[in-house]
């Protein structure tokens, strides 16, 4: 054989192995391209067929409001525990247990037996025994932004604040008459003792230039600040009474409301 042949062949057997190797690399190479190809054609063919998505991305996190009248700072001693008067539905409930619906607004007392009033006029005092409540009255008039925000502050005393841009107390009245006022933190205040003594039931008084108003109280409720805005608490109802000031067990967090109608003879 010649010698140029010998060595062709010879090159061939030593680089034959090395082409089969090389083919058999590709080969699968190829192969497992092609198996992730036809994974992502089958996922797709199901999702079209199925008609529903195959992938669900993660849930969003929802973020709880903070009320704005929450505060960080310590509350001095002998102040008025109170921010601004600011929850949708009642949290907790102090007197009988009663539906939410009830504890917001009593119903109105029929017709036939409705107590015959003094014609409507300013609140000057309120005396409620069984609470050891006694507090003079003074009017609070309210800013547009107030009245629509229902965000209200009073001033810092412990007497009552007699919201004008609402009802007004006797014949004649055509809304709720709103008396607000501060708890105080580390002295005793009138308002404190509606988150304790407060109950279903009692009996109160409300002065005026015209004569004296009984009430009887209808419940004793706590709502969030952050949601008293929009709860029945300021539904139009005539001649009901509505007293509001901060929860002693919560005085940032929560309001304390004690909701009231004329007594029936």
């Amino acid at each position: 054989m010649p010698q140029g042949n010998a060595k062709r062949q010879d090159r061939r057997r030593h680089a034959g192995p090395g082409r089969s190797i090389t083919r058999r690399q590709s080969w699968r190479r190829w192969n497992r391209g092609d198996l992730a190809i036809l994974c992502c054609g089958i996922l797709a063919f199901l999702s079209f067929t199925v008609g529903a998505p195959l992938f669900h991305p993660a849930p969003l996190l929802a973020a709880g409001s903070v009320s704005a009248s929450a505060r960080s700072v310590p509350v001095a001693a002998g102040s008025p525990a109170a921010g601004p008067l600011g929850a949708a539905a009642p949290i907790a409930e102090t007197g009988v247990p009663q539906p939410p619906a009830a504890a917001a607004q009593a119903p109105a007392p029929p017709a036939a037996d409705a107590p015959d009033l003094p014609p409507a006029a300013p609140p000057l005092h309120i005396r409620y025994p069984a609470a050891a409540f006694d507090v003079a009255v003074q009017p609070l008039d309210l800013d547009g932004e107030a009245q629509s925000s229902r965000t209200i502050e009073p001033p810092a005393t412990k007497d009552g604040y007699w919201l004008t841009a609402f009802g007004i107390p006797g014949k004649g009245s055509g809304n709720t008459t709103y008396v607000i006022g501060h708890s105080w933190e580390g002295a005793d205040a009138p308002f404190n003792h509606l988150s304790s003594a407060a109950a279903v039931g009692d009996l109160l008084d409300v002065q005026t230039p015209a004569g004296t108003i009984s009430y009887h109280v209808d419940s004793v409720t706590t709502y969030l600040k952050s949601g008293l805005k929009d709860s029945p608490v300021w539904d139009m109802v005539p001649n009901r009474l509505v007293l509001i000031s901060c929860y002693t067990e919560d005085p940032w967090g929560k309001n304390v409301v004690v909701t009231a109608s004329p007594a029936v003879p």
